[in-house]
């Protein structure tokens, strides 16, 4: 299945193989991948790639690869997720930093947000956030999201619940 959404600056798209060595980066980089799951090696990088790619194939629907549409650029990746045992549909999003701080998450957040109510028909949508992710709280509070509680996330520890209203 591939949907495309796109933003004035952004496209929401399906993954290619290009994008890997900077979606393995931000994986390496134990600082930026503490808050999504923790670092991992090239091999588990690879798996959390194909992983995001087969949600799609299971789901009919998941995470984009992010692209700037002026550079054609992989600026990270927002989308939605639910997968076997995850408490409640998910939005979620990540950017590298490279692009950070140009508004591209609330951006590209606000379509999936959108397309999570008016295509999948979503009974409910959350973010879950580390209690220490700031920028993400924000991001999450900029898309309408408000703080709900905090959960113990599966093996991942306590997160915050911000969820969105139904339109």
């Amino acid at each position: 299945m591939s949907v495309e959404l796109e933003t004035p600056r952004l496209l929401l798209r399906q993954w290619r193989d290009a994008d890997f060595n900077a979606f393995a980066a931000y994986y390496a980089d134990p600082e930026l991948a503490k808050y999504i799951g923790g670092q991992a090696p090239r091999e588990g990088a690879w798996r959390k790639m194909a992983s995001l790619i087969g949600h799609w194939a299971l789901r009919g629907y998941g995470y984009w690869a992010v692209e700037e549409k002026e550079t054609g650029i992989f600026a990270g990746c927002v989308g939605l997720w639910f997968s076997d045992g995850w408490p409640e549909l998910e939005l979620g999003y990540w950017l590298v930093p490279e692009v950070q701080g140009r508004g591209y998450a609330t951006e590209a957040g606000l379509v999936a947000r959108d397309y999570a109510w008016d295509t999948v028909s979503a009974e409910s949508l959350v973010s879950y956030i580390d209690p220490d992710n700031e920028p993400s709280k924000r991001v999450a509070e900029r898309l309408g999201a408000s703080f709900e509680s905090v959960i113990e996330l599966l093996t991942y520890g306590p997160h915050c619940v911000y969820r969105y209203p139904r339109p």
